[in-house]
């Protein structure tokens, strides 16, 4: 089996190809379009028996991923992190393409269960939305301060209560005050108001949008205490499938809720697991806080973490990292069922 490592760039994708024992076999740089995909293509075919390991750079990759799959070729993904120990034991110094290329075959070749690129379908369609909603909120922030401050000081007097920029009849309120006022403040104060309301109207179409998604992807994910439309969206984007992951334990270390052993002579200590996937970390963090808000079993949980000693801080942790198994068991749960449903299309 040849294993062929690729390095890819935004103009240019470099290849290496190695044998089981890591001795490259030989190397090539194709253009990043279609036609140096099947170029590539072309030059791997002299080896029968091979597969395609590329460095996990979503936009970067995407595409010769795509036209591989497509072609039926077996796609593994090296993430960036394990390619670091590659070069570092490298006896050729210095960072090249064809360097890294071949770094990515040989992490290929050490690393016995990396995941199998598949053809993305809706979860990405989930990310792509959810991430230009995140965009968009922050575009709609700054305008937001931009024009508090254009209120302040057209009308010292008018109060707008905090986080309700949003709220229409908040910004109803804000274009009677704006009406009254004359001069190039107020006309910048009424532009920023409509971008504003524009923003907000597409925002929520995002999240309507969304919200269809989920409820058809993951509708056990839903009925999670605390784990409303976003954050299971986020949860779908981050996680790219979770299939990939074989243990519970596997995805807690992804992302992050997994202690990490620090042990001193035969005494069992843990620490705080800094690494992981912090988007996905902070998500099932706020699915504590909420439960812990709304009673329940996790509420009941913590009281019993602190009963025994923890203290607060220690029994969120607690907590997040029991979220993460049942996060884990519904989404496989979701995952089973699609693929049924999939099963059933089909025949």
């Amino acid at each position: 089996m040849v294993t062929l490592g690729g390095d890819c760039h935004k103009r240019t994708h470099t290849l290496v190809a190695v044998d089981e024992n890591g001795q490259q076999l030989g190397s090539k740089t194709v253009v990043a379009v279609e036609a140096g995909h099947l170029d590539a293509l072309a030059w791997a075919r002299q080896w029968p028996e091979r597969r395609w390991a590329l460095e996990n750079c979503r936009h970067l990759s995407r595409r010769l991923e795509a036209d591989l799959l497509g072609a039926g070729e077996l796609v593994v993904q090296v993430s960036p992190k394990l390619m670091a120990g590659v070069r570092r034991s490298a006896r050729e110094w210095g960072k090249s393409d064809p360097i890294d290329a071949l770094a990515v075959a040989r992490a290929a070749l050490r690393e016995s269960d990396l995941p199998v690129a598949q053809l993305e379908g809706k979860s990405r369609d989930v990310k792509l939305l959810l991430d230009h909603r995140e965009d968009l909120v922050g575009e709609r922030t700054r305008v937001q301060n931009r024009l508090r401050w254009h209120l302040h000081e057209l009308e010292p007097s008018f109060d707008v209560p905090d986080r309700s920029l949003d709220r229409k009849v908040v910004l109803k309120q804000v274009g009677k005050v704006l009406a009254v006022h004359r001069g190039v403040a107020a006309d910048i104060a009424v532009e920023l108001l409509e971008h504003v309301s524009q923003l907000t109207y597409r925002i929520n179409a995002l999240e309507r949008q969304i919200g269809f998604l989920v409820t058809e992807l993951a509708p056990n994910l839903l009925e999670l205490d605390g784990c409303a439309v976003l954050s299971a969206a986020k949860l779908i984007g981050e996680t790219a499938g979770i299939t990939r992951f074989k243990t519970p334990a596997r995805f807690a270390m992804h992302n992050g809720s997994a202690p990490i052993p620090v042990w001193s002579g035969n005494a069992e200590r843990h620490r705080l697991n800094r690494g992981g996937n912090r988007q996905l970390n902070v998500v099932l963090h706020r699915i504590a806080l909420t439960q812990m808000r709304l009673g329940g079993r996790g509420h009941e949980y913590i009281h019993h973490r602190r009963a025994c000693g923890d203290t607060k801080r220690e029994a969120i942790r607690a907590l997040r990292r029991r979220i993460s198994d049942e996060v884990y068991r519904r989404m496989w749960q979701d995952s089973a069922r699609a693929t049924s449903n999939a099963a059933q299309a089909a025949a």
